[in-house]
């Protein structure tokens, strides 16, 4: 019976996500201290049901820290600190009005499908917050999107690195020993870029529905001349290096030339990771051209440091908890929990199946990332769509489309955390009723609709 199978990970699961749903819309505490109070809690059920909770403690705790994507978010609020106080976001900002500053929400569009566009170069949700959130987010702001808005855009979309092909997601999948024996790359990445493709074209259709219900104006940009503001703010495009030398090093012909190098190889080019030196570089650059408005005196970086601590102290608190919390999940049985009823949903109707395949992904997304879900899920949730005839490349994509939602399943998604930092929107819990209906929700329907014939793929 499926009901045996949901035993104290899936209720623990249940248990987290109404704590932290209960401390923030009920007691009005900061995500941070909600992240805290719900890994307490979960630290009560491992002490109180797992023989070893020393060292399933200990587990969480150190896999918390072990992981970059925590120091990565602060270095990203940082950033987006540094750049509001040099200012270079408004000179860029000033040369994206005058090229698109009359198409009503164009930050927004263009937002959009540079998520896409990055899913071809990297998999990874986070990454895709971190290198299209640093520009299109302060570019929203100025340009009449709210704080919120902007973050559920980049947040939103930021799984669109999962669902666009080649990800590192598709070629994990691609690797399991069920699925490689029945399809390879070349097979899958047509059908998987027409999965992607209509989320896509219903996501430019959502930013057309957000620019008339907040009225999102086109720049008046009249007297912005794209000519004349080039050469008075050609400098703030230097910002695009901090994104375009780790993308340019960890992929194509260069990526390949370091592998093969003896004097740097696979294991130093391993240690290059986008999202550590997305922030890293374009901090610097930041500072370099914006120099003549940053503190002259030691006294003046302490008293900035000061100014900026308090944001990226709260990013970095919320994804330790979070990430420490994901880790007693699956130390408290959750990820064999979630294989034991695939496997039993594989013995009923066609839509039974896909139902449970798309809520357990959802479940499993949420708490991981998409590629952890992907790792821990991936070859048992295809096998149940394989069991009721689903094609192997229909069955591939639309597990990397549920499995793309990992930007905008709360409350332990990274990638919202990430661009919260970037926009320093202080509450993300009010990004997640957009995330869940406007966003999670029509991509699960799509890919159940794919799953079932109902829209055919390529």
């Amino acid at each position: 019976m499926l009901t045996n199978l949901i035993g104290i990970g899936t209720i623990s699961l249940i248990i987290y996500v109404v704590i932290i749903l209960i401390v923030n819309t009920v007691f009005k505490r900061k995500m941070a201290e909600c992240m805290f109070w719900a890994y307490l809690v979960l630290l009560g059920i491992t002490i109180f049901k797992l023989p070893e909770f020393n060292e399933s403690i200990k587990d969480s705790l150190s896999f918390a820290l072990k992981q970059e994507v925590i120091y990565a978010a602060m270095a990203f609020t940082f950033m987006a600190y540094i750049m509001n106080k040099t200012g270079i976001i408004e000179r860029l900002v000033n040369i994206l009005n005058s090229m698109l500053g009359r198409l009503p929400g164009g930050s927004a569009y263009v937002s959009t499908i540079a998520s896409a566009l990055f899913g071809m170069i990297s998999g990874s949700g986070s990454g895709n917050a971190a290198a299209v959130g640093s520009i299109t987010i302060p570019w929203m702001k100025k340009t009449g999107w709210s704080d919120n808005m902007a973050t559920t855009i980049v947040a939103g979309n930021s799984g669109l690195g999962i669902a666009f092909p080649p990800s590192s997601s598709m070629f994990l999948l691609l690797g399991m020993p069920a699925i490689a024996k029945e399809i390879t790359s070349e097979e899958l990445y047509i059908t998987l870029l027409s999965a992607a493709t209509i989320v896509l074209i219903y996501r430019l259709i959502l930013v057309r529905f957000y620019v008339k219900k907040y009225n999102i104006q086109a720049v008046e940009n009249h007297n912005l001349n794209v000519a004349i503001t080039l050469k008075e703010n050609w400098k703030s495009l230097l910002i695009f290096l901090g994104v375009i030398i780790p993308v340019v090093i960890t992929s194509g012909p260069v990526k390949e030339y370091l592998t093969a190098s003896e004097t740097f190889g696979k294991d130093a080019l391993k240690s290059v990771s986008l999202i550590l030196w997305i922030p890293i570089l374009i901090t610097f650059i930041a500072m370099l051209e914006g120099r003549k408005f940053l503190p002259k005196t030691a006294k003046g970086w302490w008293e900035l440091n000061k100014e900026s601590y308090s944001q990226y102290a709260q990013t970095g608190v919320l994804l330790f908890f979070a990430f420490a919390a994901s880790r007693l999940l699956i130390n408290l049985g959750l990820e064999e929990e979630v294989n034991g009823i695939f496997a039993i949903l594989a013995s009923h109707s066609k839509f039974v199946v896909i139902l449970g395949v798309a809520v357990l992904s959802t479940m499993m997304v949420g708490p991981f990332t998409g590629t952890a879900t992907t790792t821990a899920i991936g070859s048992i949730a295809y096998l149940a769509l394989r069991s009721i005839n689903v094609e192997p490349a229909v069955a591939c994509s639309v597990l990397l489309l549920l499995f793309s939602n990992e930007g905008c399943i709360p409350p332990n998604s990274a990638p919202i955390y990430i661009a919260c930092g970037i926009s320093g929107l202080e509450n993300p819990a009010s990004t997640f009723k957009n995330l869940v209906f406007a966003y999670a929700l029509p991509a699960i329907i799509f890919a159940m609709l794919m799953a079932l014939g109902i829209i055919p793929l390529l």
